[in-house]
């Protein structure tokens, strides 16, 4: 019953659950489908850390290697998105241990996004990540 009504309507499923929880029927409890969907709930902050960085060091780039561009936006953007990081480690504290990580996977892409934004051949901007987490949080680090 939990597996079918598992992949044919995920909202029920989780309603059911809960109230399987609540009643303390843990023998009726699926387990299986239970166990994989709190280890994703996890991953959803980590990926959104992972999102946020990537926007954060796309606009450190951009600020960086277009600086006869800087605009408002890009300096508004940079605050929020340190802004939302600080909030989302308050709020979750064991992604701390996985900042560097997240830092590292996301360089590709943001250096990809930055490339893209401002048609910039690709040697203009570094292999590597210029920076370190602390930096790029730093209310007062504005690449020159």
């Amino acid at each position: 019953m939990a597996e079918s009504l598992y992949n044919t309507d995920f909202y029920s499923w989780t309603l059911q659950q809960a109230e399987l929880l609540r009643q303390g029927e843990l023998q009726l409890l699926d387990r299986d489908h239970l166990i994989e969907e709190i280890e994703d709930l996890g991953n959803r902050h980590y990926d959104q850390l992972e999102a946020r960085l990537v926007q954060l060091i796309a606009h450190l780039l951009k600020w960086q290697v277009q600086h006869w561009q800087r605009s408002n936006s890009w300096r508004a953007t940079i605050r929020v998105q340190r802004l939302s990081i600080e909030k989302l480690l308050r709020r979750n504290p064991g992604l701390q241990s996985r900042v560097d990580e997240a830092m590292a996977e996301s360089w590709e892409e943001a250096k990809l996004l930055a490339i893209a934004e401002t048609g910039l051949p690709d040697e203009q901007f570094p292999e590597t990540c210029p920076y370190q987490f602390p930096q790029v949080m730093d209310p007062d680090f504005w690449p020159n």
